[in-house]
């Protein structure tokens, strides 16, 4: 069933859980985290990245939206990191329930300012808002930031900016990376308690692929309330294909299809598990 974002979250941050939202390109990702998360009983989000979105257009989130629609369990519908108003206006007009107005590119005043006017314009169609502070490094589907550029997120700015801006979550940069992490990951805890203690609203933790366990149950119990995935499912379709493209199968394309979403199925569950909203739909 389709639900707002800020209620799938406020209901984690009460019961101390986190949602998954995951990031997806076509029907085969659509169904497998449909299947996983009603076959859990959890709440997911999906996502969807701009660059996809031009690809897929209104007829990928009309689909998406019915997915999220036709489930038996809640679940939302989220623009992720876009950078664009013109992007997320459309997003918003095809009836997407949440979006990442990205500022984080841009200094701490014009992040202000960029994140303020999608706040407001977002709201006035009943969605809401996703901000990040700070900048995470790594590479995926074709945004890269270096080690150099990336920051920390300041809590007291971090109190500033959601005070002055109206966010209704706050993305955290805390060391962790998008893409793959290629050394052991570090968490700085205490500056994510630091935010916490300033904050009442949900926070989100981008780069969970690849986060240990005890990793990912800390930064729940400091309130991290949604986990964005990408890599490890989008990995697992391309490793299905490439694998197929070794055999001479004659299997019919709606078997591979389902073979496919069933292979990215497993790990969306895996990671439902791993963020303890199993149950809580």
């Amino acid at each position: 069933m389709l639900t707002s974002t800020k209620n799938l979250l406020e209901k984690a941050q009460r019961y101390s859980y986190a949602v998954g939202a995951f990031n997806l390109y076509n029907l085969e990702g659509a169904k497998a985290v449909v299947n996983a998360a009603e076959a859990d009983n959890s709440p997911a989000i999906i996502q969807i990245l701009p660059h996809i979105l031009k690809y897929g257009g209104s007829p990928l989130i009309a689909l998406f939206l019915e997915a999220a629609d036709s489930a038996s369990v809640p679940m939302s519908v989220h623009l992720d990191h876009c950078e664009e108003p013109a992007v997320i206006e459309t997003a918003l007009e095809a009836g997407i329930q949440s979006v990442l107005a990205d500022g984080s590119k841009f200094s701490f005043r014009d992040n202000l300012a960029f994140t303020r006017e999608m706040t407001a314009l977002a709201h006035a169609k009943g969605a809401t808002v996703e901000a990040e502070i700070g900048r995470i490094s790594g590479t995926e589907d074709g945004m890269t930031v270096a080690e150099k550029e990336a920051k920390m997120t300041d809590p007291n700015q971090a109190k500033e900016f959601v005070a002055a801006s109206g966010v209704d979550f706050l993305a955290v940069t805390i060391g962790n990376v998008h893409g793959e992490y290629y050394s052991e990951p570090r968490l700085d805890f205490e500056r994510l308690a630091q935010v916490r203690q300033r904050l009442q609203i949900p926070l989100v933790l981008h780069g969970a692929s690849g986060l240990p366990a005890l990793m990912i149950q800390r930064s729940i119990e400091l309130g991290v309330c949604k986990f964005n995935v990408n890599t490890e499912v989008r990995q697992k379709y391309l490793q299905f294909w490439r694998e197929y493209g070794k055999t001479d199968s004659q299997s019919d394309l709606l078997d591979c299809q389902k073979a496919a979403t069933g292979a990215m199925q497993e790990i969306i569950a895996q990671k439902i598990r791993l963020f303890g909203s199993a149950g809580k739909a």
